[in-house]
């Protein structure tokens, strides 16, 4: 391979890929000479096909002899540097999206906002940050996404799970919440093996219900103090999980950018809904407001954009590192939770509630582990 820098993939077309050259074989066009040298070489094919480069009419040959393929013809794995690149940006979404629970449990104490209400800005504000972006790239045509239905599904299962999440927060210190709700990947292992019948052996059962037990440490303390409150985040693990399962259902049908606003819209719609269920029926975490201060407009119009496109960082960060290495960056936000948690509002889990904590991260670690270890087999 040539040096750093150069635009081109050279390979070298002599005797060790064929017969050897005569005056005949100098005639031959640039699709026959491809052809004999992936008949012939002792080294391995250029992972392009014949159709898309020679027929393209994309092969050029040197006067050497050589073929060079560009940048843009070759497949190749992604380079460390662009691995840790996906590592960073996994980092740095890991650090700003809690700040987004942060901010939805400062606007319900401290600036006496019901947790529906911030729900429905968050995903308003999603919608309105992530729109001028879809709409410069894909004009008016991406507003019409190709799987309509399923991702407004998508974003009512995640409004859902969101405002499970900001009631929770309301009662509860932001680690708590955190930590009860990464129980979810064992509902998502779960629901996989039900509903889409993947096959899970009995070590990835038995750390399912080793994390479930240390959930119930984090759980029993905050039970005694708010009741059924501190089962909200295990509901929203719930409806998070048969979020991911619908990701699955949509695949790649439509890109990122547009999940992720339909989603807004599907999420504002189901907000508006639950409001006004939920104000009718005299639930004060549903009462309808508008933010009282300057503050207030800052910090929900700071929510939505964090939400919008802190995840979409995470997509970019799956598509530039391989999932079995970012997957276990997510236990990061239970760090990032604690410190906002004890800086703004002077919460600290305690050494019970640690220890529940790290049960449930190295019980998910295991299965991430164990999951890893199946694909690879």
């Amino acid at each position: 391979m040539p040096e750093n820098g150069l635009k081109t993939a050279v390979y070298r077309m002599d005797t060790r890929c064929g017969p050897p050259c005569t005056s005949k074989s100098h005639q031959e066009t640039p699709r026959e000479q491809l052809i004999r040298y992936q008949k012939y070489s002792k080294f391995s094919r250029p992972r392009v096909s014949i159709a898309t480069i020679a027929e393209a009419g994309k092969v050029r040959l040197f006067p050497t002899g050589h073929i060079a393929l560009t940048n843009a013809e070759r497949s190749a794995q992604p380079a460390a540097d662009t691995v840790m690149h996906g590592l960073a940006i996994m980092l740095f979404a890991m650090i700003i999206l809690p700040c987004m629970d942060a901010i939805a449990k400062y606007m319900a104490v401290y600036q006496g906002m019901s947790p529906g209400q911030v729900t429905f800005y968050r995903f308003f504000f999603q919608l309105v940050s992530t729109l001028p972006l879809l709409l410069s790239m894909g004009g008016l045509r991406a507003l019409r996404p190709k799987r309509l239905w399923v991702n407004l599904l998508r974003g009512m299962l995640l409004a859902a799970a969101a405002l499970l999440f900001f009631i929770s927060v309301k009662y509860m210190p932001l680690a708590d919440v955190f930590a009860i709700y990464f129980v979810e990947p064992f509902i998502l292992t779960c629901l996989s093996a039900l509903i889409l019948g993947e096959k899970v052996g009995w070590r990835r059962w038995l750390a399912i219900v080793v994390g479930f037990g240390g959930a119930m440490i984090v759980i029993q303390p905050s039970f005694e103090l708010f009741g059924l409150k501190s089962l909200m985040p295990i509901a929203c693990a719930f409806f998070f999980a048969c979020y991911l399962l619908m990701n699955r259902a949509v695949g790649t049908s439509d890109t990122p950018l547009v999940m992720q606003t339909i989603a807004g819209v599907g999420g504002s719609l189901f907000m508006i809904g639950a409001i006004l269920l939920g104000d009718g029926l005299g639930v004060a975490d549903f009462e309808p407001s508008l933010p009282g201060t300057g503050l207030g407009w800052l910090l929900v119009i700071a929510l939505g954009t964090i939400s919008g496109y802190g995840h979409l960082l995470v997509v970019k960060a799956f598509q530039a590192a391989p999932v079995s290495l970012l997957a276990p960056f997510h236990y990061f936000e239970i760090i990032s939770a604690t410190a906002l948690g004890f800086v703004i509002f002077g919460d600290f889990p305690t050494p019970s509630k640690w220890l529940g904590i790290t049960i449930i991260v190295a019980s998910g670690l295991f299965i991430i582990w164990r999951e890893r270890r199946a694909a690879e087999s």
